[in-house]
């Protein structure tokens, strides 16, 4: 439904074209400016550093889309009352939640696979370091997106008892970008900082498979990240199946 809505309104992507294009070419001009006077830092070269830093951006476009034009959010739902028909179809609502997410992430997987042909064609990324890191990048990517995929169930969860969470998302959208490394590789911050996110699963979404993907992570201390990775999915599932059953304790219809 949603990337059906994206296409009949071709000034929406446009505008996402644009971005996406503005965003890879400042992360380029930023990151090689930062290594014009060095050739390695925190593990990186500049090729390195670039490439990860491009590869963020485009991975960030996974989860971009934007539901709230069309009133689509959680939030907006549960404020309508419209929630409640998520209760009263045939489908259970985490089903139809799980394939809405699905829809939107195979629609911002095109966006990301489009520009990474066009990076890798220009030489701004480059390609995987053997066919095993491009195997084991594309296992970490998958788990790192159901990592992400439940840490934003939860925030929507978070509605049914807050019924208004948008303070709490954008923080949650910070520290997501800040401690997954989108915002720049976890490599280069303290220690006690890297120590303290490896206790949360935010890393687990981004910097680990752009960390095998570029070379710092080396395929075969890839392995037990994967098995990290993993956990935080079996973990974070079974706490939002919990809170979807306590979540439909809460909606109540009226009149039907």
């Amino acid at each position: 439904m949603t990337p059906r809505g994206e296409l009949l309104a071709p000034p929406r992507m446009s505008a996402t074209a644009v971005r996406l294009f503005v965003q890879v070419c400042l992360v380029i001009y930023l990151w090689r400016g930062l290594y014009a006077n060095t050739e390695s830092s925190a593990g990186l070269d500049e090729t390195q550093a670039v490439g990860y830093a491009v590869l963020a951006v485009l991975a960030n476009r996974i989860r971009g889309l934007d539901r709230q034009a069309g009133r689509d959010m959680v939030i907006q739902h549960l404020r309508f009352g419209t929630i409640v028909y998520w209760y009263l179809r045939p489908m259970k609502p985490q089903r139809y939640y799980a394939l809405r997410a699905l829809g939107d992430q195979l629609y911002g997987f095109c966006w990301v696979l489009a520009g990474y042909v066009l990076c890798l064609a220009v030489g701004v990324v480059p390609p995987p370091a053997s066919p095993s890191v491009a195997g084991v990048f594309a296992v970490s990517m998958l788990l790192g997106q159901l990592v992400l995929y439940y840490v934003m169930m939860l925030v929507d969860l978070l509605c049914f008892w807050t019924l208004r969470n948008e303070a709490a998302l954008l923080i949650l959208v910070f520290a997501q970008n800040l401690l997954s490394g989108v915002y720049a590789p976890l490599w280069y911050f303290p220690d006690w900082f890297i120590t303290l996110s490896s206790f949360l699963p935010f890393q687990a979404t981004l910097s680990v498979p752009l960390s095998i993907y570029v070379g710092r992570i080396e395929v075969g201390d890839a392995f037990g990240q994967l098995a990290v990775q993993a956990v935080w999915v079996v973990l974070l599932a079974l706490l939002t199946r919990r809170l979807w059953d306590l979540a439909g304790r809460r909606v109540v219809s009226q009149g039907g």
